[in-house]
């Protein structure tokens, strides 16, 4: 009887070594505006209304004298101005604060009064902007339309030596406001939605870059129907901040 072979010997091949995926740390967001201090001016306040006494009363812009602030504009159907610019600029500051700037507005609510635009000009001057931006709403004849940014001019005063500063903000945020936000440059002031005036007080008391923005015409149909639109406030918060981040970058 032949003998049964003995079993093949299994070969077992040791076990690779396990494969522990690499999972590298989240990317923290870059800060671009880390530093930097932006100070927001939403303009005039939801109760000027109710206190003439207050805002009537004349305050020294160094070129004239002028009331402590107005109530401003409002759309057709009552929508102010006030409010606009309240949502914009807390828009605004959230988005800068996500890039790491220290933001500060000049009120803090919008059933306040004022604060007087001397008042406003000091906030900014005090906080030591880097930038400025006082956000407005226009109350022009109902066909007039599109936005304009008014730049300082050298007035002998505090804001000369910024003037030049001012005015490159001021062109930075034209070009991001135009392209974000697809508003005409306006038809009706300024020239390329650039205009120039010495009769501000939150320009002429500045010590810090400093501009302001008239959004659009509240009183003409199609911008007041684009600025009671969340959607559209947010597109203007960041075609905002793109500028004024264009500026300090």
């Amino acid at each position: 009887m032949t003998a049964t072979p003995a079993a093949a010997t299994q070969k077992t091949k040791a076990p690779l070594p396990a494969i522990t995926p690499h999972t590298p740390a989240l990317a923290k967001p870059k800060l671009a505006l880390k530093g930097k201090v932006v100070v927001i001016d939403p303009g005039h306040n939801g109760g000027n209304f109710r206190h003439p006494e207050i805002i009537n009363k004349q305050v020294d812009v160094l070129t004239q004298w002028k009331a402590c602030d107005t109530t401003g504009t409002a759309t057709n159907d009552g929508y102010s101005e006030a409010a606009f610019t309240w949502d914009v600029s807390n828009r605004l500051a959230r988005i800068l604060r996500s890039k790491g700037a220290t933001v500060k507005l000049t009120r803090t609510s919008n059933t306040g009064v004022g604060p007087c635009v001397t008042q406003r000009a000091a906030i900014g001057n005090k906080a030591k902007a880097n930038a400025a931006i006082s956000i407005h709403g226009d109350g022009a004849p109902a066909k007039a339309h599109g936005f304009h940014i008014i730049m300082p001019k050298k007035i002998k005063g505090p804001v000369d030596p910024v003037v030049g500063a001012s005015k490159q903000l001021g062109l930075d945020v034209r070009n991001a406001f135009h392209a974000g936000t697809g508003l005409p440059y306006s038809t009706y002031i300024g020239k390329n939605a650039l205009d120039y005036r010495s009769d501000l007080g939150g320009l002429n008391l500045s010590t810090v870059p400093k501009i302001f923005i008239e959004c659009g015409n509240m009183r003409n149909a199609s911008e007041a129907a684009k600025f009671k639109s969340a959607a559209f406030r947010q597109r203007i918060a960041e075609a905002l901040a793109k500028g004024i981040s264009t500026y300090l970058t």
